[in-house]
This record gives C-alpha cells, structure tokens and sequence, in this order.
C-alpha cells in the first residue's frame, strides 16, 4: 500500500471539493445571506489550509498507485468528501445533528435523494444550492472529476476509475483516461446548461432551474422544494425532466457517440434498447392502470406514469405526485423498477440493464440445455457473445447485492420498523432512489431513525454507489495481505 501517495491524493481531491463551496457563498451573497458565508468559507479554508501542509510534506512522493490502491482511494475519498460536505449544514444549524448533516451528504454525493428535512423550502438557499450541489459533483464521480482536472494519478488513473465507474466494465472514449474523463464531464457539463436553460423557458427562476438540474442529471432528486417537482404544476417542466432523467440514465460513452454522428452504433446497443423498452412497457402499464382511478384524462396519467418510471428507473427520485396513493398494481411495477437501475456508464444508481439482461439471457440459455441436453449454444447478448469471465463476475455481484440487500433490510428492522419500511429502505438506499415505500413514501423522509440505522444507511449509500465490489473488498483479510 502507497498510503503517502493516497494521502496526497486525497488532498488534492479535497481541495477539489472544497473549492465548489465558492458557489454557494456566491449565492448567499446575491441573497443576502450574510451569515451563512462563514459556514461555508471556514470548512473551505481549513481544508485547504491542511491540504497544502499535506502537499507541502509530501511533494518528494511519486504519486503511483495500484489497482488495491484504487478501492482505498475511491471508498476514503466519498467518505472524507461527505466530512468535509456535511460542515455547512452541521455548522449553520441547518441540520443540528451532525449524524444527520452526515447522512444528508452521503445521501447528495452518492446520488441517493434520502432526505432527513422535513421542512425544506424555509431553509436557507445557500445551503440547499450546496445540498443540491452534492448531487452533480456526485454524479460523474468525485475521482474522476480529479482524474479530469489534475492529471496526477499517473498510471493509476485506469484503476481509480474502475473502481468508481458504475456498470460491469468500463469503456474508454480514447487511449488516456484523462482525456476520457475530460470529455465526460464536458457532456456532462453541456446537458446541464442544456437543461438549465429549458428550465428557465418553461418558468423556473436560475436558483430552481440548477437545483433541479442538478437533481436530474446526477439521478440524485434533491429539490429546494417540499412537493418536489409537483410543486411546478407544468407540463413542459414535467416532459423535459422527464427527458433528461432518461438521458442521464443512459451510458455516457452512448452521449459521446450522438455527438460524433455515430447513431447506427448508438440506437444498436443492447442495453439502450433494452433500457427503453423497459421504461415504455412501464410507463404505459401505470398509465392505464392509473386512468380513471387517479387521474381522469388518459394524457395526465401517461405523463405522471412516463415521469414516474423514469424517476424510480434512472434511481432519480423526483416526483410529481404522491405515488404511496396510487393502486397497488402501479405502485407494483415501480418497486419492480427498482430493482433495475440505469444503464452502466450512466449516473444511474441500482444493479444496471446490462446485468439484468446478461441474468435472463443466462436463465434462458440454462433452460435451453434442460430441454436439449446435448445441444451447443452460445450465450449471446445482441450480437456479441458474453464471455465466461463477464458472467460470472455479474452473477456474484448480483449475489453479493441481494445478501447486502437482505443484511441492511435486517439492520432497519431491528429498530423495530415493519417489513414494507424496511425492505424499502434497504433498496432505496442501496440502489441511490432515495423516496420508497411504507414510512419513507414519496412525502415522507428518513428523520425518524435512530442514529445507528443513520449511520448504517449512509454506508449502504456508499456501497451501492461504488458497485459493492469496491468497499466490500476492503472488509476481506486476503485484501490487507502484502
């Protein structure tokens, strides 16, 4: 282990992190939020302070990390940025209890939702726009906006990425990481001014339009507003959320080739179609299943249906209306969603398309042997054929994401909360979806817990964001082995 080296990239990453607390002191200067600025400028200025110290005692060090190297960088590098995150809120009062601040953070930066607040829109805008901030510095990933900006991990940069990057592999747009990471975050960068922009047509102020923004292209649903994104009763806000929601749980390497012309390749990746027609087939099932029940017109349930299971899809979290009392069939297929996530490469929380797919494929081709014994096939996903080394690697994170699934469900019922509240939470909080069922409905939230499961919650945020694998691997005694 390179634990110097670690040291000093975390450093450098803090500094990173920090340096975004500049936009919202900005913001409480045009609010005339005066008081809030400290809170902000001291956890900015004491972490840059000791950063450098760090820097300073440690610039002789090569900075070459390993591939074990990488989970201990990525897993300490979203615990030290929701530290250094929650201070403003835990400082300013905002969120007195410093387990809380914790959770809030986490819940931004892995792109969960989870709230704790009860009474939002009476809190200080400079602190939301920070919480909503969270969320897009989350979204692309904390390491690889450092691989992005400072070109410093050297030959490590590969395993860093790997070990944050959601999906079963990770694709590279160009021989350097760097650059690969570069142009990520440019696309990121452009469909959030894209959005930001169509926000403020259909009627959001600058404030409104980057929180939300900032929600939907992360998949995180934090909004400065307490109905969500209800509270804009607006068919064009609806519909172009909706949208971006879609195109932030694509793969973004698919992004990069609709902008350099490549639609045939594009619209012919399995994962995308199948994407799709999962968020089809479910938003005309609630749609018909909520008309003439919950809503009156056929179009209204289409669009709360299409906003819905693209939310619940993407792991977004937004909502539109309060889905705890639709019936039970629509609220069926959306707890169905959540097991499914976005695609890999995307913001998306939740296990991917492409491993589900790559599970019924296989359940397929093992009843295709069943009934033909002696017969040879391949197991194909589209037009490729999945590789041995693939599958299996999918089927035990599979494995290892439903035994996770089931220990947190057990943590949470241990504190005495039926099996609805549990089960939800453990799914919600792993998957990054934030709102679920029972107790934390789409109006309700998290601040009725006990610290522990607080505590505990915000782990399994950090475990479903970085894939599992990363932070679980660091709990094996063969991993800290020389």
């Amino acid at each position: 282990m390179h634990f110097t080296a670690l040291l000093r990239t975390i450093a450098v990453l803090l500094i990173i992190v920090s340096a975004f607390m500049l936009f919202p002191i900005a913001f409480a200067l045009h609010y005339g939020e005066l008081e809030s600025i400290r809170f902000f400028f001291y956890p900015m200025a004491g972490v840059v302070l000791v950063a450098t110290v760090v820097l300073l005692l440690t610039r002789r060090i090569a900075v070459t990390l390993s591939h074990r190297d990488g989970f201990l960088l990525v897993t300490f590098s979203w615990i030290f940025s929701a530290l250094v995150g929650c201070l403003p809120l835990y400082l300013s009062g905002t969120i007195p209890g410093f387990a809380d601040a914790f959770f809030e953070t986490m819940s931004g930066f892995t792109t969960t939702g989870a709230s704790i607040l009860t009474e939002i829109e009476g809190l200080p805008k400079s602190m939301l726009f920070w919480r909503s901030l969270t969320h897009w510095l989350g979204g692309m990933g904390i390491v690889v906006l450092t691989i992005a900006i400072l070109p410093l991990l050297g030959i490590g940069a590969y395993q860093m990425m790997k070990a944050e990057a959601p999906g079963p592999s990770l694709d590279k747009i160009t021989p350097k990481i760097t650059e690969t990471a570069r142009i990520l975050w440019f696309i990121y960068l452009g469909l959030t001014v894209a959005e930001t922009a169509l926000l403020m047509i259909g009627g959001m102020n600058l404030f409104e339009a980057l929180t939300h923004t900032f929600g939907t292209l992360a998949t995180g649903g934090f909004s400065p507003k307490n109905r969500s994104v209800g509270y804009f009763d607006s068919g064009f806000i609806h519909i172009v959320v909706t949208v971006f929601m879609m195109l932030a749980g694509m793969n973004f390497i698919l992004h990069y080739g609709l902008i350099t012309g490549k639609l045939k390749k594009v619209f012919a990746n399995v994962e995308l179609r199948v994407y799709l027609a999962i968020f089809a087939v479910a938003t005309l099932i609630i749609a018909f299943s909520l008309y003439g029940r919950a809503y009156a017109s056929f179009g209204v349930s289409l669009r709360h249906s299409a906003f819905q299971a693209a939310s619940i899809l993407t792991t977004t979290g937004f909502t539109t209306a309060d889905y705890a009392a639709w019936p039970f069939f629509a609220k069926a297929v959306l707890f169905t969603l959540a097991f499914i996530g976005g695609c890999s490469g995307s913001t998306g929380g939740g296990p991917k398309v492409i491993r589900i797919a790559t599970l019924f494929k296989l359940g397929i081709h093992e009843m295709k042997h069943m009934a033909h014994p002696r017969g040879v096939f391949s197991l194909r996903l589209g037009q490729g054929a999945l590789k041995k080394d693939m599958v299996y690697s999918i089927s035990g994170f599979m494995f290892l994401y439903l035994f996770v699934l089931l220990f947190i469900t057990l943590v949470v019922a241990s504190g005495g909360n039926d099996l609805t509240t549990s089960l939800s939470s453990a799914l919600v909080t792993l998957g990054n979806i934030g709102p679920g069922f029972g107790r934390i409905g789409p109006t309700l939230n998290y601040a009725f817990y006990p610290d522990y499961i607080k505590w505990f919650l915000s782990f399994a945020m950090m475990v479903g964001r970085l894939e599992v694998y990363t932070v679980l691997v660091l709990l094996t005694p063969r991993f800290w082995r020389a």
